[in-house]
């Protein structure tokens, strides 16, 4: 059976990260979204905020699981028993960055190799930190994320605004 892990912050889920997920679950028997705890990014939302919205979003893909995880991927990886990771690329910049990783990523574990997917041409432009900024800005978000996630990420920027 073969596994692959996707790894991300999901910070929050969006569109292209769904396209992504689905594409890698019609490749793969097992697919693990693994979300991870990023030590550079200051989330909006907790570990389990976001699993509970990757679950929610995902629930129509049976071969789909959630994990939430800390340390290193390829650990997570072997763990799982996953032989692939996979990962979206939106642009050039974002191969520079995923390509040093997976290098890094054979280096600490051969046995596990890296999938790189392009996102589709609707989703080149997304990433979370847009759409957050989109929303702090008052502009419709409902073309980025499911209803349940802008639901999430209004109530977000509500608390946020009556913190000031």
């Amino acid at each position: 059976m073969a596994t692959a892990v996707c790894p991300g912050s999901f910070d929050p889920v969006t569109y292209g990260h769904i396209d992504i997920i689905k594409r890698a679950a019609k490749i793969f028997d097992k697919v693990i979204v693994a979300v991870l705890v990023n030590m550079e990014k200051k989330p909006w939302f907790t570990l389990e905020e976001r699993t509970d919205l990757l679950r929610k979003v995902t629930a129509d893909i049976p071969n789909v699981e959630i994990a939430g995880f800390d340390g290193l991927l390829v650990d997570f990886a072997a763990k799982h028993d996953a032989s692939v990771i996979v990962k979206g690329l939106r642009a050039v910049s974002d191969f520079e960055y995923e390509f040093q990783m997976a290098l890094t990523n054979s280096k600490l574990n051969h046995r596990i190799e890296t999938m790189f997917l392009t996102t589709s041409a609707e989703n080149m432009y997304l990433s979370s930190s847009i759409v957050k900024q989109v929303g702090l800005l008052g502009g419709d978000i409902s073309p980025f994320v499911p209803e349940c996630v802008r639901d999430e990420i209004l109530i977000r920027i509500n608390q946020r605004s009556k913190l000031k």
